[in-house]
């Protein structure tokens, strides 16, 4: 009899733990491990945009250091633009990754809320199975058995359901515990995504602002005759500082890709780098209203309505992708054979110093990065240091 009553002591013993389980709080349970989606490529993003915030914020300290003038403030406007974008982009993963994380915990939640159901049914189903035992009277439960035997069999079936009942429970509790963590983290990923959309949001709100100066800056420039003629010996200097960037590339030796066609083979059948109108000729152009004139070594280009990718004349090797004093964001392509073509006034560059390109690889966006024409292509043609009419190496059109 007392080993019977210790297996219904069990079965009561087992009704309580099941109460306590389902009415512990929340902050009582240890978080568990959830599975993680594969981050590896947002980091590689990330790193790759810090990188260029870091770049960025490196050259805006290095620029104040230097004396102020227009082509300088035109470039510290770009600078801060470019870092602003860089920051902004920097948000828009985050945020791409925070939300597949979300919806990562959202799946666990599920997948948790029908395991603890299964478990709640396997309780329910063995607990109703020791009740009917409990309500068994004792004598006559040992009066249908056949021998003392049977009674201590019934017994050790009682026993070992219980203690089966009891892992039941604790499998119970351990997924309480885990779903209750991953709801917590839940909530905490929902203000972090909160957090982002916010900052994302002043990020915009400065980019537009420095956008809007950069616009107000450029207007003056080209209304008030006093500043149109420092830009115009700044520009000079620009030129002078380009030639000798483009007489050390010219020192750089790198091998030519098999098969090679010379530019000089292909002149005047060249793909144009971008659809659009000529706003800027090559040569000799006097200012419609200030009367000063211009040595233009190459042209520009204003874009198409929705042209956007400025693509390479030729095959070549990119030696050359960085704010240029003058020339916005510039990208040099050397042709092999001291042949050159460079692309200014780019928004965003789509390939890097060391590439080997193909003829009509898209390589830039369009932009107005130093510019003072707003949106548009600066696009020149060298052989060695001399700058070349573009129009005579184009396809004609």
């Amino acid at each position: 009899m007392n080993e019977i009553g210790r297996a219904f002591g069990k079965t009561t013993g087992i009704f309580l733990v099941l109460a306590v389980a389902c009415v512990l709080t929340k902050s009582a349970w240890a978080q568990a491990p959830v599975p993680r989606p594969d981050v590896s490529d947002f980091e590689k993003r990330l790193a790759k945009i810090n990188a260029q915030i870091n770049d960025a914020k490196s050259k805006i300290n290095e620029a104040k250091k230097k004396e102020s003038g227009i082509l300088a403030t035109l470039a510290n406007l770009e600078l801060t633009k470019k870092l602003l974008r860089s920051e902004l982009a920097s948000c828009n993963i985050q945020l791409e990754k925070t939300n597949i994380e979300l919806a990562s915990m959202r799946s666990d939640i599920n997948r948790l809320k029908g395991r603890l159901e299964k478990e709640r049914q396997s309780i329910e189903k063995t607990l109703v199975t020791l009740y009917k035992f409990g309500r068994l009277d004792f004598l006559q439960f040992m009066l249908r058995a056949d021998n003392i035997d049977s009674v201590f069999a019934e017994n050790k079936h009682l026993a070992l359901l219980a203690q089966y009942q009891e892992k039941v429970i604790s499998g119970f509790q351990e997924t309480f515990a885990e779903l209750t963590a991953v709801e917590a983290r839940l909530e905490s990923k929902k203000s972090e995504i909160s957090g982002i959309i916010r900052a994302a949001r002043e990020k915009e709100i400065e980019l537009e602002a420095e956008e809007r100066a950069n616009r107000d800056f450029v207007r003056e420039v080209q209304r008030n005759r006093k500043t149109h003629e420092a830009t115009l010996n700044e520009l000079k200097e620009s030129a002078g500082q380009l030639q000798i960037l483009i007489k050390k590339i010219i020192n750089q030796e790198w091998t030519l890709p098999y098969p090679f066609v010379p530019l000089y083979d292909i002149k005047g059948k060249l793909p144009w780098p971008l659809r659009g109108r000529i706003i800027t000729r090559f040569g000799l152009q006097k200012h419609p209203h200030f009367n000063t004139t211009t040595l233009n070594n190459g042209i520009e280009i204003a874009p198409q309505k929705n042209a956007s990718i400025i693509q390479a004349i030729h095959a070549g090797k990119v030696v050359y992708a960085d704010y240029f004093e003058g020339y916005g964001n510039l990208l040099i392509v050397d042709h092999g054979m001291t042949y050159y073509s460079l692309y200014g006034h780019c928004s965003e560059f789509m390939v890097s110093p060391g590439d080997i390109i193909k003829a009509e690889q898209p390589i830039a966006l369009v932009g107005d990065s130093g510019s003072l024409k707003g949106r548009c292509l600066y696009f020149e043609i060298r052989f060695k240091t001399k700058a070349l009419d573009p129009l005579k190496w184009l396809n004609r059109r």
